[in-house]
């Protein structure tokens, strides 16, 4: 068997290709420095270990005798986990949008041994089909132009190097935001909206939990009822449809069609997190358990299957998966999830099984009218075709009946395909998904009163610090992986682990996790941020292997991390009246006030972040016995209302009364009254007469 130099790595993507006859380098000076010996071009390829055509691609192209030749003899192959190094996938996606007009994974990218890109694009077949150029025609002609035109190759990267550079760097031509962008990214989301299923554009539609962050907050401050609308609607589409796990909770990453039904099966652990605080806050505004349940299944589907034994949680699971446990190489989109009608009339007596099949769709020959790939052949995809209440109509049952008799159903299935082959499971430890998953976690314990989900939030925090935190410098890593961290920690890390802190906080009142936040902060601006024209820098300054030093500014899949940094720079400097960390705040608003102002849809959250600098602060300080039925009762009426931007602190003894007023002084004279639990409820750093019923707190927050 053919062993190439990915078998030295940590990444599941890159071990998935240390076999391929193709002689693969890691990213990194050896390959480089092989490149300008040898006088070739570099072939970057990047994905990432759950991406179903970057499958598609290894089978039909790096696993072929012929294709590897071609690349090990003319290029010098190098493969990226885009997952384990962002930094390097932001840079040749850029070209490569810019270039094309699209992007995606696989992405292919040909190189200068000196890393400037001239040429690229994403998926290529092995040869001519689809409308596409055949990969090993591209090898031979780029080869060839390498050796007979390596001038035009040259100044040509060099250019298109400049002009990102500069594209990157160009100052923003606003001031600053002011609320027509607030509304106009409002109406770019209603122009697209689909009324009738949900969701923003035509198919394929991608669950964007951004969207509803600024959709949410832009109802309470607009008062628009639209706006509420589109995020609920949207919000229940995805959930009835395939989207959605409708057996074992939680989503896959996108539909491929305008109505939710046939999904791209991967689950990625930023897209659970992000969906959870979604639902949450929508069960917030509007009482109706369904949201809950929604956010409830799909935190207990990561409990199951994507949390580490020490608590840090993996970072997807595949699309593909074994069709035929005898034949195991032969895998399929969706395998694990899709079932044929004789599977369920075969686990189910009737009339369960005629029930099942009415709710979820099921149909004798299959469900999915159009498939090209002939992946769901006589197969179905289950999705909420009828609600309870209409399949307990159309049998003629009682809806508490049919209720039982579904839940007994979906759990036989579940049974039955936990016997399945699962999908691939990639891993890795990410530290700023981590952050996120531990922010969804600390808002589920709030608002629906799980104590294992705080422990699960509390237990990823912990395997964090121990794991992928250099204490010693104040320092993260990004990656962990069977028993070895690495990679150094990017902007998105300290960003994303600071808002789960700070969720975290509001979850169990643990002053560590303030603490925590604060260093992690102090450190992430020293380490990235750009002092002279503001905003934070992806990467630090100096990295030797990078092209270029960006600026993540787009809200996608992803939060920004400059969003989610503007947010935790005005949380934290309300929370500690630390004029610095709103200061950042503002500097990074300035330099991104163009972008929002003319084109604010690509950075929802950050439009959501101007909200919340413009409001006033808010503190729910709440004094005294923390185990008091009292207090549990405050917290509850606190946590069940949408309140963003509202600071909720506990101040339990004096110890904690000390440690919270070295940051917010106010607290020193915030004392129980009478020795009673008391809330104080301020707006901008004045607060309302203290009270100690649970009734004049309710109306305090109303």
């Amino acid at each position: 068997m053919h062993t190439n130099l990915l078998a030295n790595e940590k990444s599941p993507y890159l071990l998935q290709h240390a076999h391929n006859p193709v002689d693969w380098h890691p990213w990194g000076e050896e390959a480089f420095e092989k490149a300008r010996r040898e006088d070739k071009p570099i072939f970057l390829s990047i994905g990432y270990s759950t991406c179903h055509w970057c499958h598609v691609m290894e089978h039909e192209s790096f696993e072929s005798e012929e294709i590897a030749a071609i690349l090990n003899s003319r290029f010098v192959p190098v493969k990226v986990d885009r997952e384990e190094r962002p930094d390097i996938d932001r840079i040749y996606m850029t070209f490569v949008q810019a270039t094309t007009g699209g992007g995606g994974w696989p992405m292919s990218v040909w190189l200068t041994p000196d890393r400037k890109p001239f040429y690229g694009g994403t998926y290529f077949p092995p040869d001519n089909r689809y409308g596409r150029p055949g990969f090993a025609a591209i090898l031979e002609y780029l080869s060839n132009a390498w050796l007979s035109d390596r001038a035009r190759i040259l100044e040509s990267s060099a250019d298109i190097v400049k002009q990102i550079s500069q594209m990157m760097e160009a100052r923003s031509p606003a001031a600053f935001v002011d609320d027509r962008a607030v509304e106009s990214c409002y109406l770019t989301f209603r122009r697209s909206f689909d009324t009738q299923l949900g969701g923003f554009g035509s198919a394929p539609k991608f669950p964007r939990p951004v969207q509803f962050h600024f959709l949410l907050r832009y109802w309470q401050h607009a008062n628009n009822g639209e706006a509420l609308d589109m995020t609920l609607l949207t919000l229940l589409e995805m959930y009835r449809g395939g989207m959605y796990d409708q057996l074992g909770g939680g989503f896959h990453r996108y539909s491929v069609d305008a109505r939710w039904f046939v999904p791209h099966f991967e689950k990625m652990l930023y897209d659970q997190a992000q969906l959870v605080c979604s639902y949450l806050e929508a069960f917030q505004i509007t009482r109706d358990p369904e949201f809950a349940h929604i956010a409830r299944a799909t935190l207990d589907y990561v409990l199951r299957e994507m949390t580490d034994a020490e608590g840090g949680f993996y970072s997807a699971e595949d699309a593909d998966s074994v069709i035929d446990p005898a034949d195991p190489k032969r895998k399929g989109e969706g395998a694990f999830f899709i079932w044929t009608a004789r599977e369920i009339e075969e686990l189910l007596a009737k009339p369960e099984s005629d029930w099942f099949c009415y709710r979820y769709g099921v149909e004798p020959g299959g469900n999915v009218q159009e498939d090209p790939h002939g992946e769901f052949t006589g197969r179905n995809i289950l999705y909420q075709a009828h609600s309870i209440e209409e399949t307990a109509g159309h049998f003629e049952i009682p809806e508490a009946e049919m209720e039982r008799g579904l839940t007994a159903a979906c759990e036989k299935l579940m049974e039955r395909r936990s016997g399945r082959i699962r999908p691939h499971l990639d891993d890795k430890i990410l530290t700023g998904w981590n952050g996120l998953m531990i922010s969804a976690f600390a808002k589920g314990a709030q608002v629906l009163g799980d104590e294992r989900y705080l422990a699960a939030a509390q237990r990823s925090a912990g395997f964090l610090r121990r794991n992928l935190y250099d204490g010693g410098a104040g320092r993260l890593l990004r990656r962990y992986r069977d028993g070895e961290a690495g990679i150094d920690g990017f902007l998105d890390d300290y960003s994303f682990l600071v808002q789960g802190l700070l969720d975290l906080y509001e979850a169990d009142f643990d002053i560590a996790h303030l603490d925590w936040a604060l260093a992690l902060t102090e450190t992430m601006r020293r380490r990235f941020e750009d002092t002279t024209d503001g905003g934070f820098f992806s990467t630090v300054e100096g990295e030797s292997d990078l092209l270029l030093r960006i600026k993540d500014d787009y809200d996608g899949a992803e939060p920004s991390a400059n969003s989610v940094a503007l947010h935790n720079l005005l949380r934290l400097g309300r929370l500690t009246g630390n004029q610095e960390l709103t200061g950042s705040a503002e500097r990074a608003l300035r330099f991104f006030a163009g972008r929002l102002q003319t084109n604010p849809v690509t950075l929802p959250l950050m439009m959501s972040a101007y909200l919340l600098s413009r409001g006033k602060p808010r503190q729910i300080v709440l004094t005294g016995a923390p185990d008091s039925s009292v207090m549990a009762a405050m917290l509850a009426e606190a946590r069940k209302r949408f309140l963003p931007g509202a600071a909720k602190i506990r101040v339990g003894d004096e110890q904690e009364r000390e440690r919270l007023a070295r940051w917010l002084p106010m607290v020193r004279s915030m004392e129980p009254q009478a020795g009673q639990v008391t809330a104080y409820v301020c707006e901008d750093y004045t607060c309302q007469l203290p009270v100690t019923s649970v009734e004049q707190f309710t109306k305090l927050l109303d």
